[in-house]
C-alpha cells in the first residue's frame, strides 16, 4: 500500500526534482508509453534528505494535478513513503503495549493517510505538526475499540499515554524504574490517580480462571482463590456463648451444657440431675434472662 514504485524514497526526490524543475510528471510517463527506457534513478543519499521540504513540494505538487489525474496516486505514495518515519516515531509511545509493533504501525500509517488527505497546505502548517495528533488519535482508537477487553474509563486511557510517556524519561534519567510518587511529582497530578492509571493501563485482555498459570506450578486461577467459610460467621458467636457460660454458677452451666450441647430434653436433664422437669425448666427460663440482661461481653 505504502510502497514506492521505481527506487521507493529515491523515486520521491526524482518527484521533487521534477516538481522544481518544471517538468511535468505526465510527461515523464508519456515517454514510457512511447517505449523510451526510463533513465536510471539518479543515487541519492537519503540522509540528507529534507523530509520536510520534499514533504512540501510533493503536497504542492499535489495541489497541481488535478482531482482525477492518474499521477496523484505516485505522488501520494511519495508522501506516505517519506512521512513513514512520523509513524514509527508515535507508534514507539505504545510500545510497551501488548500488541505487535508491526500492527500498531499499520493502524499509524492509516491515520498518516487520513492526514495526507485532509491535510491544506494553505493554511502555514508544517504537516508533521498537523499529522502526529491524528496518527496518536487513530492508535489510541485502535487500542480502546479492538484492543480492550475490559471497559476503561477515557481519562484514564489518555492518562496512561502521558504516565507511560514519564515512565520513560524517568527511567531514563534515574537508570531505574520510577516509584509512584515520582511520577506523580512528574505529571503534577495525585498519585491515586496514577495507581488507577497504572492498573487501568494493563487491562488489555481478560484471564480464565482455568487457565493454568505457569509460575504455579500448572495451578489454575480457580484453584488458588479462597472461599467463604460457612463457619467463620459463628467463630465470634462461640466466643461470646463461651465467655458468658464461665460466668454462670456450675449447676446452671451444666444445665445449659447438657440442653444445648448435648442435645437432651428437659425430661432427660431431671433424670441426670435428679430434679423436676419443672424445676429444670424454671431454671433455664432464669439462665436466659440472665445471659440477655448481661453486659459484661459489650463491656
Amino acid at each position: 500500500m505504502t510502497g514506492l514504485p521505481d527506487g521507493g524514497l529515491g523515486q520521491a526526490v526524482r518527484l521533487t526534482e521534477l516538481a522544481r524543475g518544471g517538468l511535468s510528471v505526465q510527461a515523464m510517463g508519456s515517454a514510457k508509453d512511447e517505449g523510451d527506457a526510463p533513465a536510471p534513478p539518479t543515487p541519492v543519499d537519503q540522509s540528507r534528505v529534507d523530509v520536510r521540504t520534499l514533504t512540501r513540494v510533493l503536497f504542492e505538487r499535489l495541489a497541481e494535478l488535478p482531482a482525477d489525474a492518474p499521477e496523484r496516486d505516485r505522488v501520494r505514495a511519495a508522501l506516505i513513503e517519506v512521512n513513514l518515519p512520523l509513524v514509527r516515531y508515535a507508534a514507539a509511545r505504545f510500545r510497551g503495549r501488548s500488541e505487535p509493533m508491526e500492527d500498531v504501525i499499520q493502524v499509524g500509517t492509516i491515520g498518516l493517510i487520513n492526514a495526507i488527505d485532509r491535510f491544506d497546505s494553505t493554511r502555514g502548517v508544517q504537516f508533521p505538526t498537523y499529522a502526529l495528533p491524528t496518527i496518536l488519535g487513530e492508535i489510541k482508537r485502535y487500542f480502546r475499540d479492538n484492543v480492550r477487553t475490559m471497559h476503561v474509563p477515557r481519562r484514564l486511557q489518555e492518562l496512561w499515554v502521558q504516565v507511560s510517556a514519564a515512565m520513560e524519561d524517568l527511567t531514563v534519567a534515574h537508570g531505574r524504574m520510577p516509584k509512584v510518587p515520582e511520577i506523580a511529582a512528574n505529571l503534577r497530578i495525585p498519585e491515586e490517580d496514577v495507581r488507577a492509571c497504572l492498573d487501568a493501563g494493563r487491562a488489555y485482555n481478560a484471564t480464565s480462571l482455568e487457565a493454568a498459570q505457569e509460575h504455579d506450578g500448572g495451578l489454575a486461577l480457580l484453584d488458588r482463590l479462597g472461599y467463604e467459610d460457612a463457619t467463620l460467621t459463628h467463630v465470634e458467636h462461640r466466643d461470646m456463648v463461651r465467655h458468658l457460660l464461665v460466668q454462670l454458677p456450675e449447676r446452671e452451666r451444666q444445665i445449659v451444657m447438657l440442653r444445648f450441647f448435648g442435645n437432651l430434653t428437659q425430661s432427660q436433664i431431671s433424670t441426670e440431675l435428679g430434679m423436676s422437669q419443672m424445676h429444670v425448666s424454671r431454671l433455664l427460663a432464669r439462665i436466659f434472662t440472665r445471659l440477655r440482661n448481661s453486659n459484661s461481653w459489650e463491656v
